[in-house]
């Protein structure tokens, strides 16, 4: 009697380590940053060097 109690609190107390199963680990999204155009860096200062040169010429 005493080796199936023995085996019945082994066995309870085994199952409580495996309660939660595997789980697969999530990972986090990559965070990507969005190109931009290189044109856009060089046509502003170009307008405004146009519109400079059209007021020093009026």
């Amino acid at each position: 009697m005493k080796k199936i109690a023995l085996a019945a609190a082994l066995s309870v107390a085994a199952s409580s380590a495996f309660a939660g199963g595997v789980v697969e680990p999530r990972m986090d999204p990559e965070v990507v940053k969005a190109s931009t155009s290189s044109s856009g860096g060089v046509l502003v200062p170009l307008l405004l060097l146009v519109v400079v040169a059209a007021a020093v010429a009026s």
